[in-house]
């Protein structure tokens, strides 16, 4: 087996880099053969997987955070390769929330190892969204309004780690803001006062906010969640809620599933796609069904 890594050292405050001698070592003790590429700045890792000749490889791993996953997926989907190869991850980033559908744990990148040796896989869906008349994918999440707002403060205490997004969080909440938002599901067209929209292939979004509990990352769906307009009390009182996922239940919550959406919003908005500040509104977007293959911990 022969694996091609895509390798972000600045993941975790470039402690990522730290790991990449046990992490070689461990890839020699199960036999499989490595081509490590190292990113050298944002972006990088996108054209590296879409520069590959997949056919020289067995799979293309992403290892990182979430955001170096999506440069990883976006280059996938560029790669001009004939052959298709799956994909897989070691999480050695700040937020890890795809990792957690296989899972893994922060820094549980043996374990993450261990699952591409096995050399078992499994199709899941991915997110495509149309921004400027471009196209890009996600596996995990899009998000704006507070949730891009959240985003963009935590990149700035990104030292912080795993609690650089609850401090995004609560700084938002002491500069709460509404948006119209005008939004296309399916069938369902709805207009709201709006806090937020997350857009969720998998389940966690940030590592450890249970944001869509009832996703799954290979039925062809994205789940919708809103929340709609509420007071600085009243988020504080949801917002602990989502750690669980509880927040659902809420009834300033609303949830939908569906494999078409369209999205206005006033003012436009920063969007969110796995992690990454990039795109605003307005937004078209689909599932594609089962549509990459991963490394995964059990068969299909």
């Amino acid at each position: 087996m022969k694996i091609l890594v895509i390798f972000n050292p600045h993941a975790a405050n470039k402690r990522a880099k730290k790991m990449l001698p046990l992490i070689k070592d461990t890839f020699r003790t199960l036999r499989i053969s490595t081509e490590i590429l190292l990113t050298k700045n944002q972006g990088h890792g996108l054209e590296l997987a879409a520069q590959a000749d997949f056919s020289a490889y067995d799979g293309i791993i992403a290892a990182g955070g979430d955001g170096t996953l999506y440069e990883v997926i976006n280059g996938y989907y560029k790669n001009r390769s004939v052959q298709r190869i799956p994909v897989g991850v070691l999480p050695t980033g700040t937020g890890n929330a795809f990792a957690k559908e296989l899972d893994l744990l922060k820094n549980d990148w043996e374990k993450a190892i261990r699952i591409i040796a096995a050399g078992k896989t499994k199709k899941v869906d991915v997110g495509q969204f149309t921004s400027n008349g471009e196209k890009h994918y996600f596996v995990n999440i899009l998000g704006f309004g507070f949730v891009g707002d959240v985003n963009k403060t935590a990149q700035r205490f990104k030292w912080l780690g795993d609690f650089a997004y609850t401090i995004g969080v609560l700084y938002q909440i002491l500069f709460l803001k509404t948006f119209k938002l005008s939004i296309k599901m399916d069938d369902i067209s709805i207009e709201r006062e709006n806090i937020f929209v997350e857009i969720s292939n998998t389940r966690y979004t940030g590592t450890t906010f249970l944001m869509a509990p009832e996703a799954d990352v290979a039925d062809g769906l994205l789940n919708i969640t809103l929340l709609n307009k509420i007071n600085r009390r009243e988020i504080l009182k949801i917002f602990p809620t989502i750690f669980d996922g509880s927040h659902i239940n809420q009834k300033q919550v609303e949830t939908f599933t569906a494999k078409q959406i369209r999205v206005e919003a006033q003012p436009v908005k920063v969007l969110t796609p796995d992690g990454e500040l990039f795109g605003s509104t307005p937004i078209e977007v689909s599932c594609l069904k089962q549509d990459m293959e991963f490394f995964w911990p059990s068969a299909p």
